[in-house]
């Protein structure tokens, strides 16, 4: 069982999952797991949590997703080849402009605990602002994508990508609307998004 397995499936006691969901904002972090601080983070954050421990299970709860919006004839924004023929066998329908989808289904560089954000670069966003995406994002991401902060994974991403860092690199963390978003320069030109993390065990 996975770290995430633990935490939902009940090997774990959930006392200090509890405990840091209800400290204020200005108290320290009390010392949990990164995968812990992200859920925590996230959920506060607005996101919808999909925790999976197998690909099967990313495939049903990607189509749980879809009926429960309607969105069985609404084609999903990619731009992502590899996520495409990923996905190809789930009976989605695939678009490459973003005007004709209300979705957009993505990877992303790294689920940051310390803020519950999505770490994204123009490997996944090419040239596009936040604010240009459809309102509805689903992401797919593995529980090895966690890191601590913001500053851990812009390290990670020089050190993957050394002479060609990617550009545009950005988070998202805007699941429902707060007036303190604005105030984030790694957040600039970004809205209010209803974002769902599927997210598989990979560790």
């Amino acid at each position: 069982m996975g770290l995430f397995g633990k935490l939902f499936g009940g090997g774990r006691k959930k006392v200090s999952r509890e405990t840091a969901e209800t400290r204020g904002v200005h108290m320290p972090d009390l010392n949990i797991p990164v995968d812990e601080k992200f859920t925590i983070n996230f959920k506060k954050n607005g996101g919808k949590f999909l925790y999976c421990d197998s690909y099967g299970e990313v495939k049903t709860t990607l189509q749980n997703i879809i009926e429960e919006n309607g969105w069985q004839d609404s084609p999903f924004f990619s731009m992502d080849s590899r996520l495409e023929e990923k996905f190809s066998k789930e009976n989605i329908a695939f678009t490459h402009k973003n005007k004709n989808s209300d979705i957009f289904f993505t990877t992303c560089e790294h689920l940051v605990a310390q803020n519950g954000s999505i770490l994204v670069c123009s490997n996944q966003l090419k040239e596009r602002k936040l604010d240009e995406l459809p309102y509805n994002l689903i992401v797919y991401a593995t529980t090895s994508q966690l890191v601590e902060s913001i500053g851990e994974g812009l390290k990670a991403i020089k050190k993957k990508y050394r002479n060609s860092i990617p550009a545009n690199i950005t988070t998202i963390k805007h699941f429902k609307a707060k007036a303190e978003n604005n105030k984030d320069f790694l957040s600039y030109g970004s809205s209010s998004k209803n974002l769902y993390l599927l997210l598989l065990e990979d560790l």
